[in-house]
This record gives structure tokens, C-alpha cells and sequence, in this order.
């Protein structure tokens, strides 16, 4: 598949991930009550914001001007990595289930400093014979792979949690 092609397929369905989680989101007016959900609500947004972001950068940059998606590659994956690491540190004792995924959610931070790096040092992919715009298509993969995850493991935490709840407000 040509480049180009993937990624503008790959920011086409972030952004319809996006979408979709705004939709789910409007139906669970109770996480954002709540000031942890809210921050992994916030969290799953980003997870499909900035992929597609970067995707929309591949097409403008692509392989003729390859300066311009490094730089913007390198600056987004910081802008996830700090959100990230900021989220992982106020979400410690979040009140949702911990699957696998949720418990290692810090490696959504190394898949993001692996993005940065290969933005800014792009000859670190050569000896894997495939082009530096290819690895950053492998790690955004990942990225949306992991976002799917979590997803589920939080609308599963999530959903155990009203569960527990009162939902007419008596015990």
C-alpha cells in the first residue's frame, strides 16, 4: 500500500474513533462528574486526536518534503508524551478496574518517545530496511491498538463501578 493511501485511511478512522468516543461520551454524562473519569475520558480523546493529527501531517509532508512531518511527528509525540505521563500520574488510584492494559499504560509513553525519536533521528530505522515514515505508520498502529484497549478495559471499569453505585441515589 502506498504511504500517502494509509495515511490518509489511518487519520479518516481516528478521527471517526474520535467520533464515535464523543458519542459514547454523551451518553455517560456521569464520567465527566467525575474529575478522574474525566481525566481518562480526556485521555482516550487525545489517544485518537493526535494519531489522526499526525496522519493529516504524513499526507502534507509525505515522502517529498520530509523535514515537515518529522518536525510535526517530533512536536505531537511530545505534546502525548507529556499528556500521558501528566494522566498516568493524576489517574494512580483511578476508580475503574486495572485489566493489562490499563496497568501498563506507560508504555503508550514510550510508544509516543519512539515517535519522537524517529522524527528526530530518522536514520535509526535504516538498519531495519524500511523508511522512517513506514516505522512512524508501525507505532501509530500500536498507539490506536492500545487506545482500543484501554477503551474497553475503562468502559468495563467503568461500567462495574455504576454497578456498585445506587443508581436512584438509595442504598
Amino acid at each position: 500500500m502506498d504511504v500517502n493511501t494509509f495515511y490518509a485511511l489511518f487519520s479518516a478512522t481516528c478521527f471517526t474513533l474520535l467520533g464515535l468516543w464523543w458519542g459514547v461520551v454523551q451518553r455517560h454524562e456521569e464520567w465527566m462528574r467525575d474529575l478522574q473519569l474525566r481525566g481518562i475520558v480526556g485521555g482516550v480523546y487525545v489517544s485518537f486526536l493526535l494519531p489522526a493529527l499526525m496522519g493529516l501531517f504524513a499526507q502534507i509532508g509525505g515522502t517529498e518534503t520530509p523535514t515537515f512531518w518529522r518536525v510535526s511527528f517530533v512536536l505531537i509525540a511530545i505534546i502525548g508524551l507529556v499528556s500521558t505521563l501528566r494522566l498516568l500520574r493524576s489517574q494512580r488510584h483511578a476508580p475503574v478496574v486495572k485489566g493489562p492494559l490499563m496497568r501498563n499504560r506507560w508504555l503508550v509513553a514510550v510508544v509516543y518517545a519512539l515517535v519522537a525519536v524517529v522524527g528526530a533521528v530518522p536514520e535509526l530505522v535504516g538498519p531495519l530496511g524500511i523508511k522512517p515514515i513506514q516505522a512512524e505508520a508501525v507505532l501509530l498502529i500500536l498507539l490506536i491498538l492500545m487506545a482500543h484497549g484501554l477503551v474497553w478495559e475503562f468502559m468495563i471499569g467503568a461500567a462495574k463501578k455504576s454497578e456498585r453505585q445506587p443508581q436512584d441515589g438509595h442504598a
